[in-house]
This record gives structure tokens, sequence and C-alpha cells, in this order.
């Protein structure tokens, strides 16, 4: 029996036996639920059973089944009676505690709990409940709306911006709107530099205002829910705007609190990351003055934002080492949570010699999963070839972590999600699968491309042809090749310029002077360095598609 607390005084769990009853009797429950039908499997309990057991010892029960795919208003309303009026603690049951926690979110929801606490409570159980709260969100009333555009971008990051100015750059008079309550734009790439000692984070900033193209409304607000069945998002005031087009931009979440103790470590005590802005320059601290002793760095769980850069990470770290001499010093190990260096096979022998350079060792199949600090311990979930799983710890001076990231909690709950909780798009078009008045772009989106900057560059003017071309303004259908790209930054003054597509299909856009294919290249780190900033700054965000035009077939 797996207890999952809920709430101060309210459980779910697996189903129960006879001597379950007892064992709960002893702990103080006072009442059940049986939410699970009678003979779903042979070796299950009668309800009867377990009613008898706990008569016996005291105890409120009540028979509410249900079956799985097959939950009715009626089934909810009296689960909500059940739990307003049996006696605490209760314990809900059924075969593996998914119904009982759907049922619980059911009858909150419908009370009118914020749909965000009740997702935070479920994954607090872990229970992922994508489907039950689409289910809350779609029987929810729609506020009015307040304002309405025929186009709204949600998200002023990378995306989002570009998207704007390439729909512009076609046609300018669109009546747009951008909502975002960021006051700071950053350009995220430049922190692998930051980390390594090459910028400074300040030279990574712009204000959210300098950047929203001319004509486009900025909304300084944040979604709070998207209703597409109803053409509207509402914002975190309570009011809606209406669009006839959507396009969703809001990136990805970098989930920290996934990891128990490292929102407490990070900044202090080695414990860094170069996926924010605040601590890439402690990275760069740690590196310069570690002399000796343990330098781990990890990776979680695919997908993340730019896959490359908890290597890039190590990478430049080791070089520094290198060229002062400490290296001899400093034992580097790189924990990934995946079972290869690099998703894209071709660069990995390039890569190899780098990892041989710095004598890092790789531990495949290893995801953090705690952090002590101040104790300077990590712990990680290893998987032997399997599928054991087991916990494996060690020791550090220096700690660069890439957390776990997901699609943002907005997303998560919304009918725009998959079942994985990213925005569900043709992965060629960027088009919704469902909504076809909805395009997404970015990280945000589950086209299975490497979520980075220069994905987003390439996607953006694929959106805005196709979204003008369903307006009848451009012609044709622009599709989208899964092109990423990856600088891969292996030392200082050289970098493997990585530029793929779907499938780990290589797709040079550079000519061959300056991208050397799966080697490294000067070239391509003064690329990086000197000429990726601006371009981003002045070309991307201002719908200039260097390099960038979509390919665009007559159908």
């Amino acid at each position: 029996m797996n207890l999952k607390t809920i709430n101060e005084g309210f459980a779910v769990t697996e189903q129960i036996g006879v001597a379950d009853v007892e064992a709960l009797a002893s702990q103080g429950v006072r009442s059940l639920i049986c939410n699970r039908p009678d003979g779903e499997v042979a070796d299950q309990p009668a309800y009867a059973e377990i009613e008898r057991a706990a008569l016996q010892h005291g105890m409120s029960i009540r028979n509410l089944p249900v079956v799985s795919s097959k939950i009715e208003d009626f089934h909810i309303r009296a689960f909500a009676e059940a739990y307003a009026e049996l006696p605490r603690p209760l314990v809900a049951y059924c075969r593996s505690g998914t119904r009982s926690i759907t049922l619980w979110a059911l009858a909150q929801g419908a009370q009118g709990m914020p749909i965000e606490q009740i997702v935070a409570v479920a994954t607090a159980a872990g229970y992922d409940l994508a489907d039950t709260v689409r289910r809350i969100e779609s029987s929810k009333p729609v506020a009015a709306a307040t304002q309405h555009f025929s186009i709204v971008i949600v998200g002023a990051g990378s995306g989002g911006i570009a998207v704007a100015a390439s729909l512009l750059k076609r046609k300018p008079d669109l009546q747009i709107a951008i909502i975002d309550k960021a006051q700071k734009h950053y350009y995220q790439p430049g922190w692998t530099m930051v980390g390594g000692g090459v910028f400074r984070n300040t030279d990574t900033e712009r204000d959210t205002v300098s950047l929203i193209p001319r004509g486009v409304q900025w909304l300084q607000s944040a979604v709070q829910e998207f209703a597409p069945d109803n053409n509207r998002v509402v914002l975190d005031d309570g009011s809606a705007v209406s669009y006839d087009r959507l396009i969703v931009a809001c990136g990805i979440k970098l989930n920290w609190a996934g990891v128990e103790g490292l929102t407490e470590a990070l900044g202090r005590n080695g414990v860094t990351s170069n996926y924010r802005y605040d601590l890439a320059p402690y990275t760069w601290e740690l590196v310069q003055g570690l002399k000796s002793g343990r330098a781990v760095f990890t990776q979680p769980p695919m997908p993340i934002k730019c896959a490359g850069a908890p290597q890039k990470a190590l990478y430049l770290s080791g070089d520094y080492w290198y060229r002062t001499g400490a290296l001899k010093n400093i034992d580097i190990q790189f924990y990934n949570a995946g079972a290869v260096l690099f998703g894209v096979k071709d660069y990995v022998p390039a890569l190899m010699k780098y990892i041989e350079r710095y004598k890092a060792t790789l531990q495949f199949n290893h995801r953090l999963i705690k952090v002590d600090g101040e104790k300077k311990q990590a712990w990680f979930e290893r998987t032997d070839a399997d599928g054991q799983k087991s916990i494996v710890d060690t020791g550090f001076d220096m700690l660069h972590v890439c957390p776990p990231q997901q699609a943002p909690d907005v997303v998560r709950s919304s009918a725009l999600a998959d079942a994985a909780g990213w925005v569900d798009v043709d992965q060629e078009t960027l088009r919704h699968k469902r909504y076809n008045n909805v395009w997404s772009v970015g990280d945000v989106m589950n086209a299975p491309n490497a979520k980075t900057m220069a994905a987003a560059r390439k996607q953006a003017p694929v959106v805005a042809h196709n979204l003008l071309a369903d307006m009848g303004v451009t012609h044709g259908v622009a599709r989208y090749d899964g092109y990423g790209s990856c600088p891969l930054t292996v030392e200082r003054g050289r970098i493997v310029l990585a530029e793929f597509g779907f499938g780990g299909k290589l797709l040079p856009s550079f000519p061959d002077w300056i991208n050397k294919g799966t080697e490294p290249s000067r070239l391509a780190w003064m690329l990086k360095k000197d000429m990726l900033p601006p371009i981003y700054w002045h070309g991307m965000l201002k719908g200039h598609e260097w390099l960038a035009s979509p390919n665009v077939k007559q159908e």
C-alpha cells in the first residue's frame, strides 16, 4: 500500500486488501471511498470484503465505482458529496489511485480551486492530470473578451518577436498583440559564453519594450488560460483577449524544483548553472577559483533547451583548467541522463577528442535527483542495461546543473497540449493539429527538433508565411525541415558548428570555410562570438531572414 497524501485529512492509494484496512485504522483513518468496480481482475478483493473489514474497525465507507474512461458528471457530484461528508482522515482508492485523484481534481475544479493548485498537488503526489485539467478548463465559463486582435502572439521571447517581425515584413498593417509580462529580454545562447568568461551577462539583455516591433501592441500581462474553443486567452487579471489567429511562443519551463534541494543550493557552495542569467557569472567565478577537486556537470532527460549547453560548460571549464595547468588536479565528471554524448552521431568523434583532452569521465543514464549544497553531495538515479534503477551519489567541489525542463504549466493544462504537455503541431507546417487557427514556434511545441534559438530563427518565417496564407495574403505552404544549430564551444577559440534537421540529417547553412562539418573551426568561434549576437538583435528580431527564408511549395 502506497499512501499518497493530497492534503491534510485526505489521501489516495492503490487497491487495498483486508489487512490494509486494519493498518489504516491503526493509523487513525476514519473513512474510505472505493472508486474501483468489482471484478476488474481475478485476484481483486470484492468491495463487500473491504466494507466488512471497515465496519469492524468502526470506519465509514462508500462505494463509488467508476471506469477510467467513463467518468460522468454524476460520479463527480457523488464523490464531492462523500468527500465533504465523510469523517477525516479519509482515504480513496482504486487500482492505482489515478481514478481517485482524478475524481478529487474534477470535484475541486468544479468548486473553483485554481487549476495551477490542482496540478501542483497532483504532481507532488506523482500523478499527471493533463487530460483531467483539460476537462476542467472546457467546463469553465470563459470571461468575455475586453480586447480583440487579428493575431495574438503569446510570448515575447526569440520566437514570439521574430514571428511578429516576419509577419509585418509581409503585411505591415496587421493588427497584432504580443502578450508577455517580462520586462527584460535575453539572448540566452550567450550565457554559455558568460560562464566561460567571454561575455558579461549584461551583454545578453535588452529591455523588452525596445524590441517590440513598431505597430505591435504589447500587453504586459501573463496568460493564465488558453480557451481555443472560444478563440480567447485569459490574462492574469481575469480579463480575456480574443483573436482570429493565435501563435503560441511562450518557451519552456526550467523546473528547478524537479531536483530535491537544488533551488536552495543554487548560487553558493559551488552549485551553479549557465541556464540562469544571474548564475552564469558565478560559473566563471567557480572555474577560475577551482585549483583541485571534483567538477561535476549534469544533463537531464530530453527534451531540453539547447541540448549541447551542459557539455559546453564542461568544455570551456576544462579548457581553462587545461590552459592554466590545473587540469591535472581536477576530476571532471559528466552525468548524463541520456545514453549518448550527443544526439547526432556524426559529431560525437570530434567531441570525444575533447572529452579525452579534458580527461572527463562520462556517466550515462544518470539522472540528478537531489543536491545538498552545504555537504557538497549530489545523488543520481542510475538505470542499468536491464532497466533496473539504483541510487548513486558523489561529492563535488563544483557542480554545474542543467535543470529538468517541461512545457509551461499554462500550456500543459490546456486543450492545446499533446499527452506530454507540448503544443501539438504538424512538424512541418507548425500548425496545430486540432485548431486550424493556431500555430506555434520555439521551445513550447512538440516538433521533434532541437530546442535552440537557431531553430526558432527558421521556424518564425514558416509560421508567418503559413498564417498569412491562411488569410489569403501569401500563397503556397512553407515547410520546416527541423533545422537546429548547436555551436559546440569545445575550447576557447574553436567551435564544432553542429547544424542538423529532423532525424539527425546534417543541414549545413554556413559556407564550408566557416562550418568545417564535424570538425572544430576558429571561424565558427568568431561567428558565435562576434557575429551571431548582432545578427540576433538586428536581424532575426527585426524580420531579416538571412539564411532563414522559408521553403515554400505551391500546392
